[in-house]
């Protein structure tokens, strides 16, 4: 990438700030209504789940699952239960990676982990409470599309990103690869699993409620997705090797205490950045069927790229 087209991706990623926090704002209000209050009894199940939830966050696939909604004409409204499902599916998978037997992190979103500001069997039941709340949300929520197939669609997509041969199922490569050695195509395949399937999930939700979106445009969105899902790790990676704890809210040099393969790892920095600059440019070639029509999911794409936390 030259650096008049990176300083043009920096300055589009500038523009795009505002609407992300407006997107993320959007977000906490629509968790905080659909959590049960800290009041409820269990009270401090409840408690520990606001506390996870509502504890900060990029809130980046809500957003994706919102510019794929602004680029085929809905409105956030109309996809705001699917992205909430999503983001509680996200979190239960943080307090659960977190917890010794897994991680053993500390620190989240600049502040404790669950199980630190609570307690481990705590956590535990955190994450089995958020999972069933997501598919509730899925079933019952009056502002999805009313017809079940959609439902059904989007409750299918969703429990396949997060069972074992996606979401969990990267996440038990990855606690096995520890220590090991794994060729550049064995790590992607992990990261299509671990992160890469919520994040194809997101953009793919939202599609599913557009029942007559033709089928050229549905396949350029899983390839935007597939590709952006994969960017976003690496550059996940880079940040824990060139970051710090103060800016990222969790440990730098994480990924180097567990000895996780890693792109950095494998192939280095530089081309890890590489890596990352060929996957955006194919996430936007997908999207030339969209026309201007895609400019939001551009706009995060270049976000993407240049954040450093």
């Amino acid at each position: 990438m030259n650096e008049r087209v990176e300083r043009e991706h920096t300055d589009g990623a500038a523009d795009f700030g505002a609407v992300f926090e407006s997107w993320r704002e959007h977000m906490e209000r629509a968790l905080a209504a659909r959590l049960p209050d800290a009041a409820t009894v269990p009270e401090r199940l409840h408690e520990a789940m606001r506390y996870s939830v509502l504890g900060g966050g990029k809130r980046i696939r809500p957003a994706l699952l919102f510019a794929t909604a602004r680029t085929l004409g809905l409105q956030a409204a109309e996809v705001e239960a699917a992205a909430c499902a999503i983001e509680l599916i996200h979190v239960y998978s943080l307090v659960h990676d977190d917890l010794p037997a897994m991680d053993d992190d500390d620190l989240r979103r600049g502040r404790p982990t669950c199980h630190k500001a609570f307690d481990e069997p705590t956590a535990i039941l955190v994450g089995d409470a958020l999972q069933p709340l997501a598919f509730q949300l899925l079933a019952r929520d009056p502002a999805l599309p009313a017809a079940p197939a959609i439902r059904l669609r989007l409750i299918d997509i969703l429990s396949e990103a997060s069972g074992s041969l996606g979401m969990a199922g990267g996440q038990a490569i990855d606690l096995a690869a520890e220590g090991q050695r794994l060729t550049i195509e064995q790590v992607e395949d992990l990261h299509a699993r671990k992160t890469g399937a919520l994040i194809r999930a997101s953009v793919l939700m939202a599609a599913e409620c557009v029942p007559d979106l033709p089928r050229p445009q549905y396949e350029a969105l899983a390839r935007f997705a597939a590709a952006i899902g994969l960017a976003f790790q690496i550059q996940d990676d880079l940040l824990d090797v060139l970051g710090d704890t103060a800016t990222l809210g969790k440990p730098a040099g994480a990924d180097r205490e567990h000895a996780k393969p890693t792109h950095p790892v494998i192939i280095g920095i530089e081309e890890s950045q590489i890596r990352v600059r060929m996957l955006h440019d194919q996430a936007l070639d997908a999207l030339a069927v969209f026309g201007e029509r895609a400019e939001p999911l551009r706009a995060l794409a270049n976000w993407l790229l240049s954040r450093r936390y």
